[in-house]
């Protein structure tokens, strides 16, 4: 029996519910696909409640899972606990271990990791309440993150600062609402999602380019909650996913730094690293996505679509990899 895990997604009606119900579209896809690859499976959803969880495993007999959670309980400083639960049990998994999991989830660890490896990463300093690093040190406009969300959560054209005036007051009304924050330098240019499926090296699949041309010239170039949730919105009409023909050195240097980052982390299965190119042609580290959507309509499944796998096939491997693993 293969164990769907998953996180229990929020209320419906709160904020940010439409990307925690998203989960519910990813079971649902690869619950068919191993259905069609002749697979049982079984949904587990996942809350803090770990005794409940591990009750749900055994009765179920589980002897393997697709690990498709993203935080327990809406927080995402948790969404490692499952994968090292399923680690204690002994069960496979797909995706990375939890140790990939809680390194690139917080976006300050992995900074410091990739500008300890020497790999570019654009500039950026940890708000914790404090300011332990002089914000004129930084090149504005800088853009601020919360330390530890994913699903683009928290980040909109007011998370982009202009000048150093601005923001204190800025950090302050962030921090009240998402927590410690991630400050970075933005770098306005051409964005680039790269995709890697496979263990333990991986093949790097077709390369997403953010097409931000129609965007309104009021609006800064970023893919923020509206953009990837928000179907009426203008961010999410005029920011489109497209897959460009690349010049070879430019995709030879895409594929390089992303599997950098894929095997420094120590990521498994599949993942994605986004991404940006400044004006002088440099490309800057900006996300590690360990463990990436896989909704139908994802960057993902899109990237191995390109690739020639359907869904279905892109399930398969992962099917694959999963059964050659041992814990």
């Amino acid at each position: 029996m293969i164990g769907l895990v998953y996180t229990q997604p929020i209320e419906e009606g709160l904020a940010y519910w439409l990307s925690s119900a998203d989960v519910l579209a990813q079971v649902e896809a690869i619950e068919a696909s191993l259905r069609d690859l002749g697979h049982t499976s079984v949904r587990i959803p996942v809350t803090r409640d770990l005794k409940r969880f591990v009750k749900a495993v055994e009765d179920a007999e589980v002897h393997a899972a697709f690990n498709l959670c993203e935080s327990l309980d809406d927080d995402p400083f948790f969404v490692a606990h499952p994968a090292a639960v399923l680690e204690l049990l002994g069960i496979p998994f797909t995706g990375s271990p939890s140790a990939a999991l809680q390194t690139t989830t917080d976006k300050h660890l992995m900074k410091l990791i990739l500008r300890g490896a020497g790999l570019p990463t654009p500039k950026s300093f940890l708000y914790d309440g404090t300011v332990d690093t002089d914000p004129r040190e930084m090149d504005f406009p800088v853009i601020i993150k919360p330390r530890s969300q994913d699903a683009s959560i928290g980040i909109d054209q007011d998370s982009v600062i202009e000048a150093s005036a601005a923001l204190p007051e800025a950090l302050t009304a962030f921090y009240e609402a998402y927590g410690p924050l991630l400050v970075e330098e933005y770098i306005d240019g051409r964005e680039f999602n790269v995709s890697l499926l496979g263990s333990p090296t991986p093949v790097v699949l077709p390369v997403a380019e953010i097409d931000f041309t129609t965007m309104p010239d009021h609006l800064h170039h970023i893919v923020g909650y509206r953009a990837k949730w928000e179907p009426d919105s203008i961010a999410y009409r005029e920011t489109r996913r497209v897959f460009p023909q690349l010049d070879p050195p430019l995709a030879a240097r895409l594929n390089t730094l992303a599997t950098e980052c894929f095997q420094l982390f120590g990521l498994r299965d599949y993942g994605r690293v986004d991404l940006r190119m400044d004006k002088d042609g440099s490309l800057h580290v900006l996300e590690i996505n360990a463990n990436p959507c896989l909704s139908p309509d994802a960057g993902f499944p899109a990237a191995a679509g390109q690739a020639g796998l359907d869904y279905t096939a892109m399930v398969a491997q992962m099917t694959t990899l999963l059964g050659d693993r041992r814990v």
